[in-house]
């Protein structure tokens, strides 16, 4: 019999890695640093399209009865995308010591999940299948969910936008999304057409994976935090440069941020970056501040 999406089926702790912990605290403050260490890290697995698919739940020292979440997109392809224990403490852990209640999938193919890896297709089902999770834990505020993405998955997290409004706020950090407008020859096409099967059409399913493209059915009530860095090799800058012109013209909330001279991991711009993140998601998701404004206004 399949099992219903978002079915957690097995749970394990994880520790620290030692040079994470090492990392966080020459970079943090004494109180940052104490939230952090404090975080509990579990590895899940869950059903999604009746595949068993791993995860990770990051659990925050608990400060209200009800807490916000995030769920995380991870970027990346093949073995070397998955998540590990540094990159997970890098990501989900860090948010998590914030005061969030943290989710990160694995997808389909990759980290121990079952299934083919895929690439904007059923590993989107993935993260959206772990919703029904999340409105299963009793000590989560569903109306104080959060969406961020890295690379391949900003391009996931807009795709989740594309058909689903009740995130209150939403991060992408050197997303590809405007495969139309990009050099063909460039390693972002490349690395995208590895997953493509046989019988899709190539032009269909860049258009599909291009929120630039179709920006102007983001949900109004999300604002959307896009980053980037100027000497991203990777994902061309363009492509932040493109949605964000898509969203100013279909009047989204949205803000953009281009770092110089950072690259595709915004090296050396970390914590600057991590700021502004941090400021967006607890500003619109924990605070549920009011929506800014859109469209020509003011003097």
């Amino acid at each position: 019999m399949k099992l219903a999406n978002g079915i957690l089926l097995d749970s394990k702790k994880i520790e620290p890695p030692k040079s994470a912990l090492s990392m966080a605290k020459r970079s943090m403050n004494e109180s940052d640093f104490a939230h952090y260490a404090a975080v509990q890290m579990y590895e899940i697995t869950y059903s999604s399209d009746g595949l068993l698919i791993k995860g990770f739940l990051a659990l925050p020292p608990a400060s209200e009865e009800k807490l916000p979440c995030i769920i995380f997109n991870r970027g990346g392809a093949g073995l070397r995308g998955a998540l590990t224990p540094e990159t997970l403490f890098g990501s989900a852990a860090l948010y998590a010591s914030w005061g969030y209640v943290t989710f990160a999938s694995q997808y389909r193919g990759q980290g121990g999940s079952e299934g083919t890896e895929e690439w904007g297709n059923g590993d989107v089902n993935d993260v959206m299948n772990l919703l029904p999770l999340i409105r299963s834990l009793p000590y989560i505020d569903q109306d104080r969910l959060g969406l961020i993405g890295g690379s391949r998955g900003g391009m996931m997290a807009l795709m989740i936008l594309r058909q689903l409004s009740l995130f209150r706020a939403a991060v992408t950090i050197g997303a590809p999304t405007a495969f139309h407008l990009d050099d063909p020859s460039s390693h972002i096409h490349s690395t995208f057409g590895k997953f493509l099967r046989p019988d899709m059409d190539f032009t269909t399913e860049a258009l599909r994976r291009s929120a630039a493209a179709w920006a102007h059915e983001l949900p109004d009530t999300t604002p959307l935090l896009v980053i980037h860095g100027s000497g991203d090799k990777r994902v061309a800058p363009l492509h932040a440069y493109h949605l964000g012109m898509a969203l100013q013209k279909a009047h989204k909330p949205y803000k953009l941020i281009m770092y110089d001279n950072a690259d595709h991991v915004l090296a050396g711009r970390r914590i600057e970056s991590n700021r502004d993140i941090r400021w967006w998601i607890d500003h619109y998701v924990k605070n549920k501040a009011a929506l800014p404004k859109v469209g020509p206004h003011g003097n």
